[in-house]
């Protein structure tokens, strides 16, 4: 009997017109299902070329603050003169427990055990982990020639994440680049500008007396160590100052900044 009530229900369902509500509604149902089905095989299949893609424009941001990208040149193979280490935030001293090739940052950040939750949070990023990668760029000679700072902070409307690029003295800067963002096009996406990339090579972040005067501000201030405030996005200028200021102030990189000008760190292999 619920076979022949089942036959009975196909043999309707088949009577229906082809432009009847319950055929349409399978129809769309039945195209829903196939459409997710593409959508996620393709998901599963293109993850591993995106992250590479990721991580290859990453790259690409490291050489262009250092000041070694150009167009044409094999990323990968110029990558390969820097030398990734594992900061230590809290002891401001390079560590081994980590491999630098492949610990992940921003997971880093979001782990209990390898971060803290901020009090005093001015870059807005709620947790600051304790361990971060950086980059040596190293002479011929063995001696440092930059020091790329990763670094990252809340805009107006994202979390922008960059590089810093410091000279050999840890104190004068080289570059600002930043890789991602989502910051107004025209406006706040003017960090990506050159002609306003270009001031920060140059500026200084402290004084003789160690205080940090680096900032972006529209009022004018010291020559070496102010920069221009983009003109219409003031949460952006104000975001980009809070979070340069906070990755090379204490609760960042200025206790391994101090260790490095001091020489306390071998930068040797």
């Amino acid at each position: 009997m619920p076979s022949e009530k089942k036959d009975n229900i196909f043999s309707k369902f088949k009577k229906l017109p082809i432009d009847s509500i319950p055929k349409t509604i399978l129809v769309a149902i039945t195209l829903c299902l196939f459409c997710s089905m593409i959508v996620s095989l393709a998901a599963v299949k293109l993850k591993s070329i995106q992250q590479e893609n990721q991580i290859r424009d990453k790259q690409k941001n490291v050489l262009q603050v250092a000041g070694l990208y150009s167009e044409g040149i094999n990323i990968e193979e110029t990558f390969a003169s820097f030398e990734p280490r594992i900061v230590d935030i809290e002891s401001g001293l390079f560590t081994d427990k980590f491999n630098p090739r492949t610990f992940n940052d921003r997971k880093a950040a979001s782990d209990p055990l390898l971060s803290i939750a901020l009090k005093d949070d001015p870059a807005s990023i709620g947790r600051r982990s304790n361990y971060v990668t950086v980059y040596l760029l190293k002479n011929n000679d063995g001696t440092i020639d930059k020091l790329i700072l990763p670094i990252h902070g809340y805009g107006l409307w994202s979390t922008l994440y960059g590089f810093v690029a410091l000279e050999e003295d840890t104190n004068k800067i080289f570059g600002l680049q930043f890789y991602q963002h989502a910051e107004t096009p025209g406006l706040g996406a003017e960090v990506d500008n050159p002609k306003w990339k270009a001031q920060w090579k140059g500026k200084k972040l402290r004084n003789k007396d160690g205080d940090l005067l680096i900032q972006v501000a529209k009022t004018p201030g010291p020559s070496e160590y102010h920069i221009d405030a983009i003109a219409g996005a003031t949460l952006t200028s104000n975001g980009v100052n809070n979070l340069v200021r906070f990755w090379v102030g204490e609760a960042g990189f200025k206790k391994f900044l101090t260790n490095f000008k001091d020489g306390k760190i071998n930068v040797s292999n």
